[in-house]
């Protein structure tokens, strides 16, 4: 099974053999050398945290945190030691034919350089004929997200406590010249004594004045604009196609601290559509018991421009740090005061974990490489609904507004995809779109005309999705079988999708 996989593949994502084992200082010494030579693009990199030959069998694995379109994060403890890690697998086949080489091997050396403790930490990894392996930082309190949850919201304490821990922690990400964009409560991990961690850098993106060492074909996308993220936090500028700046992540931030106070995101709808236009209309609404100073400290973040959020101006973190909202925080001496108390899962759910596909990403963004690492008690569909959160399935084609032509007065889209129409010696490529009608359409992308219209009532035999891999599904009918390919691997999420919605309308 290796010659399916690039051979390149190993040296560029683990490290030369010569790298493999070398000191934090070499690491250092590095990234000291980078920021004399701005976004330097070294061949004598050296890891700090190194290539190991373990095995897989070296690991006793436990529940699964999360699970993307080529990783899965688990928790795995090592044998011999007893060290617990939350460990990243990820898939070598797939990231080389869809041709991602290039952004796993940055996640790895962007965690390799980051040493701060509001950020998680890469140990080692390792690798296998089928796998690459990265051990990570276990943070045992789970997600922000699902003390939100648990919680319904938070109290303003709370919720300061833990916005000032990612302040510090963002603080430290943006001097180093690095933009993480995908900044949500999924990816703010909690320590055992519950203290913020920022996880899941598969979004990163290094400035040209990082101080980050980037080897040679390690990068991020080098457009103005790359659609990445998740739905609810992504900025206006984004959808707007303008370069990707620090005020990105500060306006996550301040969509993250309405959902801590409010439990939910701030730009929360019934459709992926429906969220971008409430974004770029900056459609926001505050509740009553918002107190002033976190409803002014929200209301900056979420600018327009994002040259005059809090932190992105020329006043830099003071800026922010001073505002009122914060004014009985440490900030020296921040990551030695009490977290607040962890809420308990109570719901008696398995630690098990579960083999659902993940459906709350964009694949824009899964590309990178990073699965949800939610904290596998709770199913990621269900959890998905409960929590109001749209699937994340769709790309950014869900906001251009040449596909709304299609839908009737009212009617939004709930996933969107270009995929492959499959016939017998042929396959074509459309625009499959699904409703809240509901109904199912593909349209021909080139031409913008509808090739077929699937509207089905109530009753679920009218209509079913058959799914034969990962990749491939068939919407089945009394009158016909269509056959797609998803490139993107989501059959079993537009199975789901269309499940759910069958399940609604009932």
């Amino acid at each position: 099974m290796e010659k399916h996989c690039d051979p390149k593949l190993n040296d560029d994502v683990q490290g030369t053999d010569d790298n493999s084992n070398h000191s934090s200082s070499s690491s250092a010494a590095a990234a000291a050398s980078s920021s004399k030579n701005p976004h330097q693009r070294s061949k004598s990199f050296s890891f700090r945290a190194p290539q190991e030959n373990f095995t897989i069998q070296d690991f006793e694995l436990g529940k699964i945190y999360g699970v993307g379109s080529y990783s899965k994060v688990v928790r795995a403890k090592k044998k011999d030691t007893g060290i617990v890690y939350a460990l990243k697998i990820m898939d070598k086949k797939f990231i080389t034919k869809e041709n991602k080489t290039a952004y796993v091997k940055l996640e790895r050396i962007v965690l390799d350089q980051l040493d701060h403790p509001g950020v998680v930490r890469l140990y080692f990894t390792f690798q296998d004929t089928f796998s690459l392996y990265m051990a990570l930082e276990s943070c045992e309190g789970g997600e922000l997200f699902d003390q939100i949850t648990r919680k319904g919201r938070l109290s303003e304490d709370e919720a300061r406590f833990y916005t000032a821990e990612v302040v510090d922690a963002l603080e430290y990400i943006h001097n180093m010249g690095l933009i993480h964009r995908d900044i949500k409560p999924e990816n703010l991990l909690l320590s055992t004594d519950g203290h913020v961690k920022i996880a899941d850098f598969g979004s990163v993106k290094p400035m040209k004045d990082s101080r980050i060492t980037i080897l040679p074909d390690a990068s991020s996308d080098d457009k103005a604009c790359t659609f990445v993220g998740t739905a609810a936090y992504v900025p206006p500028e984004v959808l707007n196609s303008s370069p990707a700046t620090f005020g990105n992540d500060l306006w996550a931030l301040g969509c993250t601290l309405y959902q801590m106070l409010s439990g939910t995101s701030p730009f929360k709808d019934s459709s992926e559509w429906l969220i971008f236009q409430r974004i770029i209309a900056r459609d926001i609404r505050f509740p009553n018991y918002f107190s002033e100073e976190a409803r002014d400290l929200i209301d900056r973040l979420l600018d327009l421009d994002p040259s005059r959020r809090p932190g992105a101006g020329p006043d830099g973190y003071a800026a922010l740090k001073e505002h009122p909202f914060f004014k009985r925080i440490e900030w020296s001496n921040l990551r030695a005061q009490t977290p607040p108390k962890l809420a308990l899962d109570k719901g008696g759910q398995s630690s098990k974990g579960n083999d659902h596909h993940d459906s709350s990403r964009n694949p824009n963004h899964v590309r990178a490489g990073s699965p949800r690492q939610n904290d596998g008690n709770i199913d990621t569909s269900s959890q998905a609904e409960s929590s109001g959160r749209i699937p994340r399935t769709a790309s950014i084609e869900s906001f251009d507004s040449k596909w709304k032509q299609f839908l009737d007065e009212g009617e939004s889209v709930l996933m969107i995809s270009m995929v492959k129409k499959l016939q017998k010696l042929s396959s074509k490529k459309v625009q499959l779109i699904l409703t809240n009608k509901p109904k199912l359409i593909y349209v021909n992308p080139a031409k913008l005309v509808v090739k077929d219209c699937i509207i089905w009532s109530d009753n679920s035999t009218d209509l079913s999705v058959q799914v034969t891999s990962p990749s491939h599904f068939k919407i089945v009918t009394p009158k016909k079988v269509l056959t797609f390919e998803d490139p993107k691997q989501r059959a079993f999420q537009w199975k789901g999708a269309v499940e759910s919605l069958q399940s609604r309308v009932k």
